[in-house]
């Protein structure tokens, strides 16, 4: 396993992230999480391959990935080695002061995913959306004052538009306060939008890119068009990706399907899978430190780790990303909004 600092900080990563949101107790809309057991030979099994790295959120299955990340952790490794990251934003629940970003959310949300982990401190705690809701220096002033009670480590940020990342930064470094040193975004090759303004921010600031959905939900690894059973009952992808194409044009959509015959191609040349050659244009970026790939079976983390040793030639880099347009940017506008729709699928209103 490789390992690298994560943005400027002194906080040492391995190159892949163990993604926590298939792990926890199934229920409705996260009925395609695995069991405990399962995931607890995975989490073992990465440990072993030199995995210190993983992420998970409150409201992943309802809190429950937190819980089995923390049992099989306390069981395996040695702490002080590993990285916990987790986030806060999203509630099961639409009632006022459960949910968003304000200090009073944060300190709860931030003491609850403790007991669930089962740990004394947080290393990386992010917020996982933009809150419309709540004052940015409000939030700041609350990340700050988790660091300095020593449960939280370092902070890091989610999913937002560059202007509102810059403007977290600078409001942090004009107050003495903490500042993030990671941005969770999505970053793959059918969504590179991210490209154009929060990725050099990100590199321009020494901040560390850790990518969700680096393989389009599994839509790189696939036969275009065919579905998982993951993907049949994921709400998620459904979301972020069944209509995009659609909303683009039937022209993106074609743009879409030739990337990831791109892939396709060079896997077959290669003799790897596609999720190998898929991760390693990640790895071929130098601000991406460590994509987080969702793990629910063997095969998704023996890959991972492998990608980190596979370089890509200019020309394959070439191959898989002269196809791409522009696509709707995904998860910018008002969080509050996106924080409804999220409650009220998981809840079944």
């Amino acid at each position: 396993m490789k390992f690298t600092t994560l943005g400027r900080s002194g906080l040492k990563v391995s190159r892949v992230c163990f993604g926590c949101m298939s792990i926890g107790e199934k229920r409705p809309f996260f009925d395609w999480v695995i069991s405990e057991d399962e995931s607890r030979q995975l989490i073992r099994q990465a440990l072993e391959l030199g995995v210190n790295f993983f992420d998970t959120a409150n409201m992943y299955a309802f809190g429950t990935s937190e819980e089995h990340l923390g049992r099989a952790l306390k069981d395996y490794a040695v702490r002080d080695e590993v990285v916990i990251a987790t986030k806060a934003f999203f509630g099961a629940s639409r009632g006022p002061n459960t949910n968003g970003l304000s200090r009073k959310v944060l300190i709860q949300e931030c003491d609850a995913s403790l007991r669930r982990l089962g740990t004394d401190y947080i290393d990386l705690y992010q917020i996982h959306r933009w809150d419309d809701d709540t004052p940015i220096e409000e939030t700041m002033e609350a990340l700050h004052h988790l660091i300095l009670q020593g449960k939280v480590r370092y902070i890091g940020a989610s999913s937002m538009s560059a202007w509102q990342f810059q403007r977290a930064q600078f409001v942090a470094q004009q107050n003495g306060w903490t500042q993030f040193i990671s941005m969770q975004n999505q970053v793959n090759l059918l969504y590179r939008e991210e490209e154009r303004e929060m990725l050099p921010l990100c590199e321009d600031m020494g901040v560390g890119v850790i990518p969700w959905s680096p393989l389009a939900r599994g839509r790189l690894t696939r036969d275009w068009g065919a579905e998982s059973d993951r993907s049949k009952a994921d709400h998620f992808a459904k979301e972020f990706y069944a209509h995009m194409g659609e909303t683009a044009g039937q022209f993106a959509l074609q743009q879409d399907q030739k990337v990831a015959a791109a892939v396709a191609r060079i896997t077959e040349e290669r003799g790897l899978p596609r999720a190998q050659i898929g991760l390693a244009w990640l790895h071929a970026k130098p601000m991406i430190a460590a994509p987080i790939v969702g793990v629910a079976k063997e095969a998704h983390l023996t890959d991972a780790v492998a990608a980190v040793d596979v370089d890509l030639s200019p020309t394959e880099i070439q191959a898989m990303e002269e196809h791409y347009v522009p696509h709707p940017v995904v998860l910018t506008g008002s969080a509050a909004r996106q924080r409804d729709d999220f409650t009220m699928t998981v809840r079944g209103d």
